[in-house]
């Protein structure tokens, strides 16, 4: 995290969760984070390939040139960068990690602009989770930057940080699976939701276990 408002906005979410895996959604008060505000998002999801800006600061819609309320985060990436962050949004939601990207975001001129971006995990009004607090912000932004619109994003890097230096205790306790997925390697699949576990093809439902 080298943006001081990555850093501001990962500081405040980590006081508010509070031990837990994460913060609900109205543990966040706006005007803690007032400095950052206009760089700050909020996404929703609604199934496993959409996750919907249901805020967007008004830098971040200045710097990109567009509207982004209502639009599909995962829309703005392509190809491989499309399918890492789904499977780390995943993620984030069985383990509790906070995801952070970095990004160059091109115009359809050519020019090209560094981001960093970070995603928090957020219940809402169930025990798992489906909304993100983020952040996207720019260090040294061009003198054209908003004059033209951001229209595709590539990911330089992204990491997955853990605020207890390891998936969240909860998320330890209740796992019974090794992780398959390599997005989430080295973690262990659990859903936030009570009792409720991850159903593996091939598992225990086969004609030798249905004699027992």
């Amino acid at each position: 995290m080298r943006h001081r408002t990555t850093q501001i906005i990962y500081s405040y979410w980590n006081e508010a969760r509070q031990g837990r895996l994460a913060p609900r959604r109205f543990d966040i008060e706006p005007a803690r984070i007032a400095g950052i505000l206009a760089e700050t998002t909020i996404l929703e999801q609604a199934d496993d390939e959409t996750y919907r800006f249901r805020l967007a600061g008004t830098r971040i819609t200045e710097q990109f040139a567009t509207e982004l309320r209502g639009r599909n985060f995962l829309d703005l990436w392509s190809g491989e960068d499309r399918n890492t962050l789904k499977h780390r949004l995943q993620s984030q939601q069985q383990t509790g990690g906070v995801l952070v990207v970095t990004f160059d975001a091109f115009t359809p001129t050519g020019r090209s602009v560094a981001f960093e971006g970070v995603l928090l995990p957020l219940f809402h009004t169930r025990d798992v989770v489906d909304r993100y607090l983020g952040a996207i912000s720019c260090a040294n932004p061009p003198l054209w930057l908003g004059s033209e619109p951001l229209e595709r994003l590539t990911m330089t890097s992204s990491e997955m940080v853990w605020p207890d230096g390891r998936p969240h205790p909860v998320a330890e306790r209740m796992a019974n699976t090794p992780v398959l997925d390599p997005a989430t390697a080295g973690s262990r699949i659990v859903r936030m939701e009570r009792r409720q576990f991850r159903v593996l093809d091939g598992g225990r439902s086969g004609p030798d276990h249905a004699k027992r």
